[in-house]
This record gives C-alpha cells, sequence and structure tokens, in this order.
C-alpha cells in the first residue's frame, strides 16, 4: 500500500491523465478518487493544481472528441457501443437527445455531471452535426468545472483525505484490498444495474413484416412513436402517433384497450419503446408490442415515412409515469 501511495504521489499526473481518460472513454472506472487524493497531495504543496487540471481537462478533450468523430462518422451505431461498454442503461440516449433538444451545445457544460446523460452526449454531439467549434467550447468549459469540482473537493478534505491515506497505509495489504475492493463494488454495482435493466427489455417484439401485413389489413394497430423530438422531426412510420415530452398521445383516450399498439423507437435495444410499452400495459391496455429493431428496421426493410407533426400536449392530459 504504501509503494502505490508513493507512485500515486511520484507519479500524480499520469494517474489523473490515464484515469480520466479511461473513464470519459466509458470504462466503468471512477476517476474522482484520483482527482480528489491529488488535490489533497496539492494542498500540501506535492502538485501545481493547476496542472492537475490541464492534464485531466485534455484526457476530457481527447476522449470527447473521439467519441464526437465516432458518432460524426458512424451516426447512432456507436450509441449502442458505448452504451454497452459503459454498462448505462440504453434509455439514456432518449434523455440526452431531450436535453440536446432544450438547450443544445451549452448542455455539454453539466453533462459530466448527470448520470447517463455524460456516457453518450459527445458521441450523440457528433450524430447531430453540433459545430466542432461549439463542441470543443462548451466541452472544454464543462471538462474544466467537472475536473476542477474533484480538485477543489480533495484540496478542501485535504486533512481527511490524508487520515484516510495515512489509515490505508498502515493497514498494508490490507489497505491496498480494501481500495480494490471498493473499485470492484463500483463495477459490480455498475454491472448489476445495467442487468437489472437489461431484464426490463426482456418482452415479446413485434417483426417489421408483421407490422407491414396489419398494417395493409382491416385492424390496424396503433403505432405509438416513443423517439424524442429531435429525431420525430427525422419522419415517422405512416399514421403514427407521437409522444409529447411524457404526455400520452390523444389517440390513446379512444383505444380499444384490447386492440392492439405497437410502440417503436431508435435506440439501442428498443429500449424506449420497451419502458412505454410496459407503462401502457399497467395502465389497462392489453396488447402492447415493442417494434423489434424499431425505425432503423423499419427503414431497412424499405418501410416508408410520412412527415412528422407531433400532436400539442393538452392541459390536463394523461402522463407517463417515470
Amino acid at each position: 500500500m504504501q509503494a502505490l501511495l508513493s507512485l500515486v504521489a511520484e507519479y500524480g499526473l499520469l494517474v489523473v491523465f490515464f484515469g480520466v481518460l479511461l473513464e470519459q472513454l466509458g470504462l466503468p472506472l471512477p476517476a474522482y478518487p484520483a482527482l480528489m487524493v491529488t488535490g489533497a497531495l496539492a494542498a500540501r504543496g506535492e502538485f501545481h493544481v493547476s496542472l492537475l487540471l490541464g492534464v485531466a481537462i485534455v484526457a476530457c478533450l481527447l476522449a470527447d472528441t473521439a467519441w464526437y468523430f465516432a458518432g460524426r462518422r458512424f451516426g447512432r451505431k456507436v450509441l449502442r457501443l458505448l452504451c454497452q461498454i459503459s454498462l448505462s442503461p440504453d434509455s439514456c440516449v432518449r434523455q440526452t437527445e431531450s436535453i440536446f433538444t432544450r438547450w443544445g451545445a451549452p448542455s455539454l457544460m453539466v453533462a459530466k455531471f448527470v448520470p447517463g446523460f455524460a456516457s453518450v452526449a459527445t458521441a450523440l454531439a457528433g450524430s447531430l452535426r453540433i459545430d466542432r467549434r461549439a463542441f470543443l467550447l462548451f466541452d472544454g468549459i464543462g471538462a474544466m468545472l467537472w475536473a476542477g469540482t474533484g480538485l477543489a473537493l480533495g484540496w478542501l478534505f485535504s486533512n481527511a483525505i490524508e487520515d484516510v491515506l495515512l489509515t490505508l497505509g498502515a493497514l498494508g495489504r490490507w489497505g491496498l484490498g480494501l481500495v480494490l475492493l471498493g473499485v470492484l463494488l463500483f463495477v459490480a454495482s455498475k454491472w448489476w444495474q445495467r442487468r437489472r435493466f437489461d431484464a426490463k427489455l426482456r418482452m415479446d417484439r413485434m417483426s417489421v413484416g408483421a407490422l407491414s401485413t396489419l398494417m395493409a389489413g382491416p385492424q390496424r394497430p396503433l403505432i405509438v412513436d416513443a423517439r424524442s423530438a429531435l429525431r420525430q422531426s427525422e419522419g415517422r412510420i405512416p399514421g403514427a402517433v407521437t409522444l409529447v415530452g411524457k404526455a400520452l398521445p390523444a389517440e390513446l383516450g379512444s383505444h380499444d384497450p384490447e386492440a392492439l399498439i405497437v410502440v417503436y423507437c431508435a435506440c439501442p435495444n428498443d429500449a424506449s419503446a420497451v419502458m412505454v410499452a410496459r407503462q401502457l400495459l399497467e395502465r389497462g391496455f392489453k396488447q402492447v408490442r415493442p417494434l423489434a429493431g424499431g425505425l432503423d428496421a423499419w427503414v431497412a426493410a424499405g418501410g416508408a415515412l410520412e412527415e412528422s407533426s407531433p400532436a400539442l400536449a393538452l392541459p390536463g392530459e394523461a402522463r407517463l409515469a417515470g
């Protein structure tokens, strides 16, 4: 343990750089402990806090820029990969799109403080073709605020952190074991959250082919577009009704609870569609199915699109929970 603490004291800049870089690339590893420990060491005069902050910002920008260009090059395909390696629930994609719709590029200034938003915001900024200069400006400000907060906490609580480090050092191998256990518990909690979320996504889907057949028949199902407002502007499945925020479409008020409803989105693993479908089932609708593959699968199969015209949310209109 003493050797580990000596390495942190000697190579703190590298510890901060690689800790921040790996976390921002999407690995489920916490970077804030490294920022706080080195911030505490800076309070003792062992580091220049400005150097620590600069290194952390550079690491953030390198990782974020890589995801930005990946999103710009590969579009939404990269979001699936990012959600998988970061162990973040896929529904964060729709939430991030909603935030971007409201605030645009300036939302990157607080992205790293919002769970589920930070993990996909930079890739989504690229896929949405956010201006590069605006991206670098606001992402750089966000990186400075995020890293600066971690270093400031270490500086302010330097005495308490030093006591913890001394205690861990006195414990020797047991102290090192506690540090490793803490990291493992953090990763395990992320994995467990992801596993629980994946379990919620287990639901019977409807294929694109089956939906096409039903749409051509006499008993056409009600189709619900669960994408964000930003994505709805790109077109929708003909006849689909749209969600506005968390408001239920007015058409559901007159829909037979026994009749079929098909919900689709454009997110990894049909996450938003499944969540909306489950909430509709809880509200008493008996037959609700997410569309397998969402709008991407519909377009890939040659399905037609029509221009979206989302209905306005009415005062007192029923709303989805959550």
